[in-house]
């Protein structure tokens, strides 16, 4: 029973451990999980006792043989941006990006509301001008009236 409670008390302490360690100890904690079942493999790779590694999700696991494995993002997603974005996040790099919903190749400056395609019809109609824009698809102007 003894033995019992030190291994629970051990597996709460890491834990804890990871939940600081993935909130960088000042900002919201990130998302952590804990599988008790979870082997400590990765792509055939096997890890010792506080080894860890990142999938291909950008979660960076961390082996606690013989109680589990426990993992933590490790990628900060900003959640205030304009609906004319979206993320993309890079499985290699876990570089995380804003890109336009309406062209991902695009990046999106939320402080720009030019670049919102919806704001470019509703400068037209308030215009009521004659007005060119350029069209990144296809590289040519488009003329508006």
């Amino acid at each position: 029973m003894k033995m019992e409670l030190t291994v629970v008390n051990w597996v709460v302490a890491a834990a804890g451990f990871l939940l600081f360690w993935a909130s960088g100890g000042s900002t919201a904690p990130l998302e952590c999980h804990f599988n008790s079942r979870a082997l400590c493999e990765f792509e055939g790779k096997q890890y010792a006792l506080g080894e860890t590694w990142v999938d291909k999700a950008c979660m960076q696991c961390t082996c606690l043989h013989p109680v589990g494995v426990g993992c933590c993002e490790t990628v900060h997603r900003p959640v205030d941006f304009p609906a004319w974005c979206e993320l993309k996040v890079e499985p290699v790099t876990c570089k995380v990006f804003l890109v336009q919903t309406a062209d991902p190749r695009l990046p999106c400056n939320p402080g720009e509301t030019d670049k919102d395609p919806s704001h470019g019809s509703l400068q037209l109609q308030m215009d009521g001008g004659i007005r060119t824009t350029p069209c990144p698809e296809t590289n040519n102007s488009l003329t508006y009236t």
